[in-house]
Parts: C-alpha cells; structure tokens; sequence
C-alpha cells in the first residue's frame, strides 16, 4: 500500500512523513499550493524529502481551494456570520481534491500531521477519535470530513504528543522547512481578517443600531461582519457595566448586546451534518464543542432531519444544552462526540437557541 503523506514543511507533516518510512511503507511526499504558487517554498520542500530519501510531488490547487474555501468564508462573513475555513478546508481540500491528486499519483491513502485516531468498527466502519495530546486534538477541525474519505487517511501523530514529535526530530538532527507553527487561517495575512475582507471588497461598513436585550438602543454599529458572539472588547458603547455581543440579526442588520447575565444559551440548530456514527448509534447523551478551545460539555440532539447513514448527511439537528453555556458563534462547527472521545458527527452552527 502506497500512501502520499501532505506536506506543509512544518514539523508535523514531516515527522508524520518520517516515521512512516521508517516503519518500511511505501511513500510519496505531496505538497499543495492552496495558495499563489511559490517556487522558492517548493525548492525548500522538494530539498528536505531528499534529505529524507522520499520522492516529493507538488500540485498546484490555488484556484480550487479560492473556489471552495476562501469565497465561502468571505460569504459567511456577509451574511453575518463568524465561519471555520480550516474545518471547510479539511472537508473540501486535503481529504477532497488533495486526495484525489494523490490517487492520481498512485497514492492508495493519504497521510497528513492531524492530531487525530482513527480506528476501524465492525458497525461503523472508520470511526474518528481525539488525538491523544488534548492540547493538540484536531479531531474538531475533522468533523465535516465523510467517513468515506476518513477511510482512506492515515494520522501517524494520533497517538503523539507534541512535545515527542518535536524531540524525535530533534534527536535525529532534522530541520523541518518551515519549523515555525502555522498561523490560525493561511491566507489572512497577519491574521487580520477585517483588512483582509475590505481587500476582497466583499464587505460594506453599512450602519445599523446597537440594542440592550432589552431593545434600549446604545449606539450605531457600521457593519455586523465586524462582531462575533461572546465579544466584549470594541463595541465603542458605553455602559455602566461590561457589555458583550448576545447575537447578530443580520434581517434587521441589528448588533444585540447585554451584560453577562445575558450571555447564555441553552442550545443551537447545527445544519449540514456530517454523520460519522449513525445515529441509531448515539448515546442517548453525547457531548458536544462547540468552539476548538473548549472542554466538551454535555448535551442531547433532538430533530435530526433526514438523518440516515446512507449517504452520510442531515439537513439539520437541534443540540440541547444540558445546562446553560455562553452563545456558540453561527459559522461555526458543533462537533458531537460520544463518551471516549469518538466523533459521531460535526455540523455548522445557524442558530443559537
């Protein structure tokens, strides 16, 4: 079995490529462009597979990854809402067309440095876990992938912890490309996603009021895409105590804002589902995240429409809270897991309740 590892340059990617060659698998080193293709990056790249011994292959995926990441989250932003383009990139890119450009070069799985288990059920088929270092779990980012393309990946990290993998490279006197952690969303540059929306012109600073909950209106706010749930800092509203953003109308283009007493939610309705586990096969419990850096805490699904295993997806499931939480964010992924640490399935927030 030949297996294409994905390579970013970055520690991980390279030690998952490593200690799959040391294990005697046949492998190829592939590296996509989701950006501007850059012959100085793939000259560093195709230099650290020699070192390696390993063929390396590059492909050129810049405009398909603008088609299918960067313009929905641009739109996503439009729409008011605050989305997750690294859990869209997995889905549609690395385990969708990188995957299929590694079956094109005679890869029969895919390789790539995730933080994540997976393991094989007789009634589920590839069942997908946390990694086993929680602060490095990335299982929530690999929530929207089908099970049929988790089936053909391989994590060699799942059962690493970070502070080993950097070691073992360490030991061995290996340098990755680019050592340094990548930042949060690749093509923001800076991390400045506001600029980088007026750069697009897909954004306007259109005025509209700034609410109390209970419609006492405090201030004009000059675009919706500029706010996230649970915001605090920057509302330009003054009040005699701490205000935080409750929920965007993007109908009315009204912020809603109140004190932290206010800050609560009981639930959310979480639209196209990814079904990893069938439903018939939930606890009747499950615990749920519903932002990355986050414990799962536990809640029930209620109304999962159209939720059959046949082709891996719901149109939509309500996630009931069992107690109080502050607002999940809509854009954002609601990963539901079971109690030892299986993923049973991942959504995108609409509404929360």
């Amino acid at each position: 079995m030949t297996i294409a590892v994905a390579i970013s340059g970055g520690t991980d990617s390279m030690f998952a490529l490593l200690s799959l060659k040391e294990q005697g698998v046949p492998v190829f080193a592939l590296h996509a462009h989701f950006l501007p293709r850059s012959e100085e990056r793939e000259h560093a790249l195709a230099a650290m597979c020699n070192t390696l011994d390993v063929p390396f292959h590059a492909v050129d995926l810049h405009d398909e990854f603008e088609r299918c990441v960067v313009e929905p989250f641009l739109d996503e932003y439009v729409h008011a809402r605050t989305p997750n383009p690294c859990a869209l990139c997995n889905a549609r890119m690395k385990f969708g067309a990188l995957l299929r450009e590694a079956r094109t070069l005679g890869a029969d799985r895919i390789a790539t440095g995730h933080y994540a288990v997976l393991r094989h059920d007789p009634a589920c088929g590839t069942v997908l876990a946390c990694g086993h270092d929680p602060a490095k779990d990335q299982s929530y980012f690999l929530s929207l992938v089908p099970e049929q393309a988790l089936a053909q990946a391989v994590f060699p990290l799942g059962r690493q912890t970070k502070v080993a993998v950097r070691a073992e490279l360490t030991r061995r006197g290996l340098v990755p490309a680019y050592p340094g952690e990548s930042q949060e969303i690749c093509f923001v540059p800076n991390d400045d996603y506001r600029a980088f929306l007026r750069s697009r012109g897909k954004v306007q600073e259109t005025s509209g009021p700034i609410l109390t909950v209970s419609g006492k209106r405090v201030g004009s706010h000059s675009g919706l895409w500029h706010y996230t749930e649970g915001q605090r800092k920057g509302l330009g509203v003054a009040w005699h105590a701490p205000l935080y953003v409750i929920r965007k109308d993007a109908h009315s283009n009204t912020l809603v804002v109140g004190e932290k007493e206010h800050l609560v939610s009981n639930g959310c309705i979480v639209r196209n589902v990814n079904l990893l586990v069938p439903p018939s096969l939930w606890p009747q419990q499950v615990l749920v995240r519903t932002r990355y850096r986050q414990q799962p805490f536990a809640a029930q699904v209620a109304d999962l429409v159209s939720g059959t295993r046949d082709n891996g997806t719901a149109a939509s499931m309500t996630v009931r809270f069992t107690g109080p939480r502050t607002p999940p964010a809509t854009g954002q992924i609601c990963c539901l897991y079971d109690g030892q640490g299986a993923v049973l399935g991942g959504g995108i927030i609409e509404e929360a309740l």
